[in-house]
């Protein structure tokens, strides 16, 4: 079943349960609601973690795009665990560009289970301070990661070279509806994703393969110019962040992280506009990466997916894809090995 049929079924039995509410008698207590939540939201993908503490809930969530964060509050009120979310808001600013009035604007999420399925919905006010935005969703929970696999006894399928080096064959935008910024030069894969200033922004459009990939190891050269950024997702769920960090503290946000979730042990970065090669296996929900010839991330686990993910779903093939949306960045030698298994 393909991704996009998979995420209309979450949402037609999202739909379904919440119009028989009333008729049905959900999960009670907070044990049912432990652990990590993929979250099928409409049109992108989330993820919630919830622990119980001692004396007390807490859980992390990712939102459709940007890291994981811990929620502002989470506790079960009956049957339906509650989480908020808060964020910042200016409203007026002075002629320095200084903020004169923030406001923190709470989003709520209510989730009740019924059997193995959770449903969500979320309510958020207008920015305009008039109505608020309701959305509905589902999520399933994710099995534990399996033990690391060992690496050394992996069996690989036939070489598959992702870029042809002349045009986009084999390559697509994830939304048709964006501007295209990617093109061929002198053998190199460029997004240009050029903004006008004084002119409204303009959305540059992501790139992926047309082709799907399970587990495998990616190799893939990279150039980024100073203060640019640009992603490399694995099966559409998983970013290996690119980023112009030379010099920066280890963070999970720098060159060769999984983005918000895994830390490279150690700095491997090249200073910008300087070409970089990242090796990278993916493997039984276990990552691998090695920046310039340094191992940065061995086998750690992948405990979700991460920040503009094409879905929650782990456990089917995915293309991969290329952040076009953030900065000018070039790639080349892109080349695939299925892992046969």
């Amino acid at each position: 079943m393909s991704t996009s049929l998979k995420n209309l079924k979450y949402f037609v039995l999202a739909a379904l349960l919440l119009a028989v509410l009333p008729a049905v008698k959900a999960e009670t207590g907070v044990e049912p609601f432990l652990g990590r939540w993929a979250l099928f939201l409409p049109g992108g993908a989330g993820w919630l973690d919830v622990r119980q503490e001692s004396g007390y809930l807490d859980a992390d969530i990712l939102w459709y795009g940007g890291s994981v964060v811990p929620v502002d509050n989470v506790f079960l009120n009956g049957d339906k665990l509650i989480v908020t979310r808060n964020r910042k808001v200016v409203r007026t600013k002075d002629a320095k560009g200084n903020a004169m009035r923030t406001q923190t604007v709470t989003t709520k999420l209510d989730f009740s289970l019924f059997g193995d399925v959770l449903v969500g919905k979320s309510c958020e006010p207008n920015r305009n301070g008039v109505g608020v935005k309701i959305t509905k969703f589902t999520g399933k929970k994710i099995p534990p990661v399996p033990p690391a696999p060992d690496l050394s006894k992996l069996k690989f399928g036939k070489t598959i070279k992702l870029f042809n080096g002349k045009d986009l064959s084999g390559w697509t935008l994830v939304d048709p509806k964006s501007t295209n910024g990617w093109s061929v030069q002198k053998g190199v894969l460029e997004n240009n994703p050029v903004q006008k200033e004084g002119q409204p922004h303009i959305h540059y459009g992501n790139l992926r393969t047309v082709q799907k990939f399970e587990d495998f190891n990616l190799k893939i050269d990279v150039n980024v110019p100073k203060n640019s950024n640009s992603g490399i997702y694995l099966r559409g769920i998983y970013e290996v962040q690119v980023l112009d960090s030379y010099g920066h503290p280890l963070d999970s946000h720098n060159m060769g992280a999984i983005y918000s979730r895994i830390t490279p042990s150690v700095s491997a970065e090249k200073p910008a506009g300087e070409w970089q090669n990242l090796d990278i296996t993916l493997c039984d929900r276990h990552v691998t990466v090695i920046l310039n010839g340094k191992k940065i991330i061995d086998n750690k686990p992948l405990l979700g997916v991460t920040g503009g993910a094409l879905t929650a779903d782990e456990f089917s093939p995915g293309p991969i894809y290329l952040q076009g949306d953030h900065g000018k960045v070039f790639y080349r030698n892109i080349v695939l090995r299925p892992i046969i298994k």
